[in-house]
């Protein structure tokens, strides 16, 4: 498997001359690193007016490895060759190394970069990306891999405070300007030689065009990178390897998602929660986006207004902050009455407080941050038990906070930074027995318990809080607005009817629909036009599975059932009898869509009539056509235990006059991800069109 590491901006406020002149200081020997033996040139070579200057190194690095690795291996250094293009009229030097040294059973590819900082020319950009790739190496290969990439982080930390060594030691010899290069006047017989043949040791052989052009290409994506001193800044501090998956994991949504990117702080959540594993922190990741999307999180601060029982009854609030700058959310769960909650408000509207607390506990970290000036990434939880007793234990409200501790585990990583839980009961064992099972363990290691009065004094509460934050209930000096909760009259519970209708409510409300697809049992939405002229947008993730998309018209009407003008129907709608061509017509080609894309799209409609959005399972190229399932295909598939495909979909249909009028209008208003494909706006009046866009 290829390591790879990719590493963030480090930039020195200093000139770009001024660092080059502390960057040839390094050779050809560097006592501030030792493993590196020294150098010797192999090429060189300069453009005629002297703007170009390449050199080719041989570096010797000596093995950091355990005695019998060195044995087995039969080697104490390694060679690398080193191929510099330093640029003085760009004001660039590109940087690609490779392994001559067991070059056939391990690749090491390196490329670096340094540039003029964009918004300040007086500054100097560095940046460094690698892979590693151990095909065989004697049985050791996984110890070679852990030493390869732990001697390779300790060198690009290193590697700064060289070049800042060099330059304090300019600095204090007088060096503290190098004037910009400028082009000097080409001789007559210099401009004979430029146009004569070149030699293969010359500056073409080696320039630019050809062996740097990965180093070229890296150095053009600046939208992907992240600055080394914003890292430390707002994010704290990583090593090199967390800060290059971080940067990896921010350039993957860069590629696959085209509408809203997270902040770097909710992307590194989501690493810290998989130990940086960056495969199951980008799959953690990516099934939290299709969730937000799905249930509107990312507008729920906005939109969801608590209702007048919960902002009564429900025992929690925000209060100050902890010693450590943490936003403080005190929870007097012994004095909530869980059991009238759920009965009075809905499992679902507890949940969405639940999640509007998350959100505001994120919002306010990122405010800690920017007052404190340091990152706050976390906040702390007082969890007052008393009053706990067996009517919490009630089944159905244990199984809702499952629920709910699930969806907050899988969808808010690293947000706790402390649970302090005080006055827990003697039933306090039975409900953590119930819960601790479903708690991350990473997330378990931050509870402290108090039973009785043992958190007040030294080790307390006081370790944690100051004294002037501590509640009032509690024995502290602070008096606290969190609302005491109580009994909730059973005159306000709702009749099991209407808490069944209001949990549809909140599922009807959701703007994205999901769906599985079966073989020989398509999805499809039928879309009423009733003139002749609009336009038909969508917008969809491929959850599991691969399936294939079409869109068909017909002037008949499929078996909907009674229903209103213009409203929507769904599942397997086309009628077995209906022939292709005859009956209905494909009037958008398949498109072939893959597990984990995000396609969006629009279709201008040329005919009144009902539109078919289908989506069917794609296993063979032959699939693409379509063929319509008999009774007995779609019984299999539904009793069958194989594969299914999974999909979140959303439609929508525009008048053409809002079309045209504004790509904005094309958006859906409450998606924060989905963008279509600036491809559409081409369309044009009384012509169709149709466009899809891919997001990988």
């Amino acid at each position: 498997m290829v390591q790879r590491y990719q590493s963030p901006v480090r930039v020195y406020k200093y000139p770009f001359e001024l660092v080059m002149a502390a960057y040839e200081k390094r050779f050809p020997t560097c006592p501030q690193i030792p493993v590196f033996l020294g150098s010797e040139v192999l090429r060189e070579s300069r453009s005629p007016d002297g703007a170009v200057h390449v050199v080719e190194r041989s570096c010797r690095l000596r093995v950091d490895a355990p005695r019998l690795l060195r044995k087995i291996a039969g080697v104490e250094h390694v060679v690398f060759v080193q191929t510099n293009v330093l640029n003085w009229k760009e004001r660039t030097l590109l940087i690609e190394a490779h392994n001559e040294t067991f070059a056939n059973r391990v690749v090491v590819n390196e490329h670096c970069s340094y540039t003029v900082h964009p918004e300040n020319e007086d500054w100097t950009c560095f940046e460094q990306s690698a892979s590693l790739d151990i095909r065989s190496f004697f049985g050791f290969e996984n110890a070679l891999e852990k030493i390869a990439m732990k001697q390779y982080t300790a060198n690009v930390k290193r590697g700064k405070e060289v070049i800042e060594h060099y330059l304090n030691e300019l600095i204090s010899q007088g060096t503290s300007h190098i004037p910009r290069w400028t082009p000097a006047p080409v001789r007559e017989e210099d401009a004979r030689n430029q146009a004569g043949p070149r030699d293969p040791g010359s500056l073409e052989a080696h320039g630019p065009s050809s062996t740097l052009r990965p180093a070229l290409e890296a150095v053009s994506m600046d939208g992907d990178k992240l600055d080394a001193d914003y890292i430390e800044r707002c994010l704290g501090h990583l090593t090199p390897m967390q800060e290059s998956c971080l940067i990896q994991l921010r350039h993957w949504l860069q590629e696959t998602h085209k509408g809203k990117i997270p902040k770097d702080e909710h992307i590194l959540r989501f690493l810290r929660a998989r130990d940086f594993h960056l495969d199951k922190a980008r799959e953690m990741l990516r099934q939290s986006l299709s969730w937000r999307k799905q249930h509107q999180v990312d507008l729920l601060l906005q939109t969801w207004q608590p209702p007048a029982l919960l902002e009564e009854f429900y025992a929690g609030g925000w209060h100050y902050q902890d010693i450590d700058g943490r936003p403080l959310y005190i929870l007097r769960l012994g004095q909530m009455d869980t059991k009238g909650l759920m009965k009075a408000v809905g499992e679902e509207a507890l949940l969405r407080h639940v999640l509007s607390v998350n959100e505001e506990g994120q919002k306010r970290c990122e405010g800690s941050t920017r007052q404190l000036g340091r990152p706050i990434s976390s906040w702390t939880c007082l969890l007052d038990l008393e009053g706990l007793n067996m009517r919490h234990l009630w089944q159905p409200g244990v199984k809702a906070l499952l629920r709910m501790i699930e969806v907050v585990e899988d969808n808010y990583p690293e947000t706790l930074g402390r649970l302090l839980i005080v006055r827990a009961p003697r039933v306090f064992p039975v409900l953590w027995t119930l819960i601790s099972p479903f708690i991350n363990e990473n997330t378990r290691r931050k509870f402290l318990i108090y039973s009785g009065s043992n958190y007040q004094g030294p080790g307390g509460l006081v370790d944690y809080l100051d004294r002037e934050v501590i509640p009032d209930f509690l024995g502290g000096e602070s008096v606290c607005n969190v609302p005491e909760g109580g009994l909730v009259p059973k005159s306000l519970y709702m009749t099991e009817e209407e808490q069944e209708h209001t949990d549809q409510l909140w599922q009807w409300s959701e703007t994205y629909h999901s769906a599985s697809v079966l073989r020989g049992a398509p999805h499809e939405v039928a879309v009423e036009i009733l003139e002749g002229e609009s336009v038909i947008t969508w917008d969809f993730d491929i959850l599991r599975g691969d399936v294939v998309f079409s869109l068909y018209h017909t002037k008949q009407v499929p078996r909907l059932g009674a229903r209103e003008p213009g409203t929507r129907a769904s599942g397997q709608l086309i009628d077995k009898g209906w022939v292709l061509g005859r009956d209905y017509s494909r009037v958008e080609a398949p498109l072939v869509c893959r597990e984990g894309e995000s396609i969006q799209g629009s279709h201008v409609t040329r005919w009144p009539g009902i539109y078919l959005l289908q989506w069917q399972m794609h296993s063979t190229p032959g699939s693409v056509a379509c063929s319509l399932p008999g009774v007995d295909d779609v019984l299999t598939a539904l009793h069958s235990p194989g594969p299914k495909c999974k999909l979140l979909y959303y439609c929508e249909v525009l008048a053409s006059e809002d079309f045209r009028g504004s790509m904005s209008s094309l958006e859906s208003c409450t998606s924060g991800f989905s963008q279509l494909s600036a491809a559409t706006s081409s369309s044009s009046s009384g012509q169709s069109h149709s466009s899809s866009l891919v997001s990988r």
